[in-house]
């Protein structure tokens, strides 16, 4: 009877194990919000498609449509929180708000392994206080060696036919820049389509508006530290912003806003606006980083606009303006984008489930088809190396071939690999050397070679050592909220009034009132930011 009992419970277990087994990979739909603008994927989009036939998964994505704050903002008050939850640059407002669950109770050597050994060497960097992690970083995890054939980050960038009409100059100061805009403009008033060109744009949108704020650093020879400037032998931290060393960049942008080559819509337009104008090739040139405006890059290229496209140029004050000499430094080490892509949120009902799909999705097979799409037909490879026709890599700047043939809107979210494979093939296809060089348009290639360059990179200083606290930008303001949320606002409001000043007598005003306005918000910033410093370095 005791046999018959243990064996009929045997049964029930095994019965209950596979039931739940079964029931584990019932098909589901994951809602999923993504904290910048993007197109829906076709339904019949082959990587989703293979996604839900191994995982029984589909998505319903909803993109940015408006201001990011305010979005999130009704999100967290009404609780209305997707599986996946990207918050883009104010993700902080996710994690704060208590809306993401912890990865870490999830993730182990045994259960995920590629997950486990994606995060084990930067633990100690992206965890909280309390031991937690919200957000696996999208980005900034390299394996095996770094690649660096472009600045994939902040910089000045100019359209290259500029520099071609002007015979191919080495432009590194802030002076030789705007210069150069100048005398293309005034040589140049219009396209070959009669439309007239912008000299320069500047995005002010919401968390983008670093495009206006973060130039002053550079132009003074640090890597991206967001709105302070760190003293790297002595980790001294200072505001920026409100220096006498930002005064001359904005005194530059007001110069060339009252010379007509700054248009007075730049401070109001969207981020969807200033995409269709870099679109045009109208815009020559702009402060921004190279992955913001990859859509308009994209557009360009698709349409054989290569010479409107842009390189990014590592700009310095000269020694007119009283600095000294200053040696740029544009590129840093490989910086995690910490509390960057997806949490999953404390509302998904199969949060087992979303993990098993990121520990899969971070698998060798699945990272191949996610970066290159599938092998014998939109890549080959070729005595072990992977290789694409020229068709194959220029189809994959057509926003339209995009939708139906890459699941880009889940893997910019996702947990990745970037740098190098094992077998020394890239990870990321624009990496890969037989890639980017040899299938690189003609006129690209004409202009690097104008200038005895290889690659892009080339106009820059080798990227530096990360320091000690990584990058500051992503320490969490959270703790100072009022006062930093004000710190920015001061910022939006007051600099596009200063670019805009009338004269010289006005300009000076409104700079000496942004400065004593902004003093007691930068003040807390200051203060605040060398003591998160301090503890990153353990001093």
């Amino acid at each position: 009877m005791r046999k018959l009992i243990a064996t009929l419970l045997a049964l029930v277990m095994v019965l209950s194990v596979a039931s739940f087994a079964m029931a584990d990979e019932e098909p589901i739909v994951v809602t999923v919000f993504r904290g910048d603008p993007g197109d829906q994927p076709t339904s019949d989009n082959k990587i989703y498609k293979l996604i839900e036939e191994e995982f029984g998964i589909t998505f319903e994505i909803e993109f940015l449509a408006g201001d990011l704050d305010e979005t999130l903002g009704t999100k967290l008050i009404g609780e209305d929180y997707p599986d996946l939850f990207d918050g883009g640059n104010s993700a902080e407002k996710l994690i704060n708000a208590g809306a993401l669950i912890n990865l870490l109770d999830y993730i182990s050597e045994e259960k995920t392994p590629n997950l486990y050994n994606h995060i084990k060497d930067i633990k100690d960097d992206i965890v909280d206080a309390e031991g937690n992690l919200y957000i696996i970083p999208n980005y900034g995890i390299t394996y095996n060696a770094q690649i660096q054939n472009a600045c994939n980050g902040p910089a000045f960038f100019l359209q290259k036919q500029v520099l071609e009409w002007a015979g191919y100059p080495q432009v590194k100061t802030l002076n030789e820049y705007f210069d150069l805009i100048e005398k293309f403009i005034a040589a140049n008033p219009v396209d070959e389509n009669g439309n007239p060109y912008e000299g320069f744009a500047i995005l002010c949108e919401g968390w983008r508006h670093f495009c206006l704020i973060n130039p002053v650093q550079h132009l003074m020879g640090q890597p991206n530290e967001g709105e302070v400037f760190i003293n790297r032998e002595t980790a001294e931290v200072e505001t920026f912003i409100n220096k006498d060393y930002a005064k001359p960049y904005y005194k530059k942008l007001n110069e060339m806003f009252n010379k007509g080559l700054i248009n007075k819509d730049t401070f109001v337009m969207n981020y969807d606006q200033y995409i269709a104008k870099l679109s045009s090739g109208t815009v020559l040139g702009m402060f921004d980083q190279t992955w913001d405006f990859g859509p308009a890059t994209d557009a360009l290229n698709a349409a054989k606009m290569y010479k409107n496209t842009y390189i990014a140029l590592p700009l310095v004050y000269d020694e007119s303006y009283g600095f000294g000499v200053i040696s740029e430094q544009y590129l840093n080490g490989a910086v995690p984008n910490k509390d960057r892509g997806f949490g999953i949120s404390v509302n998904c009902e199969y949060p087992e489930r979303m993990i098993n799909l990121f520990e899969n999705l971070l698998s060798d097979k699945w990272q191949k088809i996610l970066q290159w799409g599938i092998e014998g037909e939109d890549y080959s490879v070729v005595d072990g190396r992977m290789v694409m026709t020229r068709e194959q890599y220029e189809q994959r700047s057509d926003a339209s071939w995009k939708m139906a043939n890459m699941a880009t809107a889940i893997w910019e979210s996702a947990p990745k690999k970037q740098g190098t494979q094992d077998d020394g093939n890239a990870w990321a296809p624009a990496d890969q050397g037989e890639i980017y060089f040899e299938l690189m348009n003609d006129y690209d290639k004409a202009f690097l070679a104008a200038y005895g360059y290889k690659k892009p990179a080339d106009f820059f200083n080798a990227p530096c050592e990360l320091a000690p606290w990584g990058e500051a930008w992503q320490i969490d303001k959270a703790p100072i909220n009022d006062d930093y949320n004000d710190f920015l606002l001061i910022q939006d409001q007051e600099l596009p009034k200063i670019i805009m000043s009338a004269d010289d007598a006005e300009f000076e005003a409104n700079w000496t009132a942004f400065v004593d306005r902004i003093a007691p918000s930068a003040a807390i910033h200051d203060e605040f930011m060398q003591a998160e410093v301090n503890k990153l370095i353990g001093k």
